[in-house]
């Protein structure tokens, strides 16, 4: 009898002194609001390296982490586009630019599909201006790539060279976004590929 009551006090003690520690436990951690708590592995929150878009102290860095690159390098993989986003540009562009792949089978079924995806939500799967977007009224005065439809920078749709696309998609145009992120200069030539396709139907 006497045990067990040293068992049920013993309990009590325990149960008590858990429940202290636990609501000082909460109660310290609700005193400061920007504290993150107790952290385990300190260097796993802060990155030994430095951070690009922050100072650098090391002098071979020059207050910089992120490195300038030198003058007349370009970046792995990038493509240059010398055409300005202008009228100028534009005209120079229609021009001048050329498709450089050939017109087979391959290319302009990856053509319809980019254009499928990107482009006929507003243009329309034949490039009648009547993609679903406009038949829902979110958006109006797409123009046709066929027919007498006129660019809002002069001249038939049907008209338009393969560099007046191709900087359009580039750049974008009135409510049309740059295409530039989406597509790289290969599938955007498969793109100005198949529009040229779709300028063909009466």
């Amino acid at each position: 009898m006497k045990g067990s009551i040293l068992a049920m006090n013993k309990n009590k003690v325990v149960l008590a002194s858990f429940c202290i520690l636990a609501s000082a436990v909460i109660f310290s951690a609700c005193r400061d609001k920007q504290s993150t708590g107790l952290e385990y592995a300190r260097n796993m929150y802060d990155p030994l390296a430095y951070n690009p878009d922050q100072p650098n102290p090391n002098p071979s860095f020059k207050g910089q982490t992120a490195q300038t690159p030198p003058a007349h390098t370009t970046p792995v993989g990038f493509d240059s586009y010398e055409y300005p986003n202008t009228k100028e540009g534009y005209e120079a562009a229609g021009a001048a630019l050329v498709n450089p792949f050939p017109a087979n089978e391959k290319n302009l079924a990856a053509g319809k599909h980019y254009f499928t995806v990107f482009c006929a939500p507003c243009h329309g799967e034949k490039g009648d201006g009547q993609g679903h977007l406009v038949k829902i009224e979110k958006i109006s005065g797409i123009p046709s790539y066929h027919g007498d439809a006129t660019s809002s920078r002069g001249g038939n749709m049907k008209d338009l060279t393969a560099g007046k696309i191709y900087h359009t998609i580039m750049y974008g145009l009135n409510n049309m976004g740059s295409h530039a992120s989406q597509l790289s200069p290969e599938e955007r030539w498969k793109v100005v590929m198949y529009v040229q396709q779709l300028q063909k139907i009466q």
